[in-house]
């Protein structure tokens, strides 16, 4: 089958990353996590006092942009790539609740996203890339052949993430998880650049019923029709 670009986009938690490294994994492509660069960003921004609970130094963080150096490498033992930021693995430590309460804030600067999405494009060049975000169908692949929006009810996806970091061994409570996801939810939705919102000719799938095998061979369809039609 011909190589196409997949973009896979919805809201926190509706195991965006989950489906695309399914695919890639499937289909032999590229897996990009671009939510991973946004966290990268993030815990950068935490780790140089750019950004905590009652302050936020967006002109700090602006002109730090050229010495963030992000990359991905691929783990044969987990088979996916993990997230590098200046050289070091940061995987574990961006998948906290903490970096998950300030990345919303930190994708609304425009500077960031137009840094981050440069490098997004640029990996995508050649097609055969499945990257998952929340403007990946929008923005960066205006013109990607198989769009995905993803998405399920805050409670549902609140769960999902409780049970994942509490299985991670971190301490933390559903009230808060879904605290987070609605907060998450209203930032993505109204912010002003690049707000979350389903791209023209994308798919929308629900998947709050839906177990994962059943959604990948749902979406594994419509990648082989997409495909067939070119």
């Amino acid at each position: 089958m011909k190589k196409i670009t997949i973009a896979i986009d919805g809201f926190s938690s509706t195991g965006k990353s989950t489906l695309a490294k399914q695919l890639a994994k499937h289909l032999g492509y590229v897996y990009v996590d671009s939510g991973a660069m946004y966290r990268a960003v993030t815990y950068f921004a935490m780790q140089n006092g750019c950004i905590g609970p009652d302050f936020f130094d967006k002109q700090t963080l602006i002109n730090s942009l050229p010495y963030i150096k992000l990359h991905f490498e691929f783990n044969p033992d987990l088979g996916f790539a993990e997230m590098y930021l200046n050289g070091v693995n940061v995987e574990a430590a961006i998948r906290t609740i903490e970096v998950s309460g300030y990345v919303s804030k930190i994708a609304e600067v425009s500077e960031v996203r137009a840094k981050l999405v440069e490098q997004q494009q640029q990996m995508g060049k050649d097609k055969g890339i499945v990257m998952d975000g929340r403007d990946i169908g929008t923005v960066v692949f205006p013109d990607a052949e198989l769009k995905i929006f993803m998405t399920a009810s805050p409670e549902t996806r609140a769960r999902r993430r409780y049970d994942e970091l509490q299985a991670k061994g971190q301490n933390v409570s559903f009230e808060a998880v879904l605290k987070n996801v609605e907060e998450r939810d209203h930032i993505d939705t109204h912010r002003e650049d690049s707000p979350l919102v389903m791209a023209d000719g994308a798919i929308e799938i629900d998947n709050s019923a839906l177990t994962r095998e059943e959604q990948f061979e749902a979406v594994l369809e419509l990648v082989a029709k997409v495909s067939k039609s070119l």
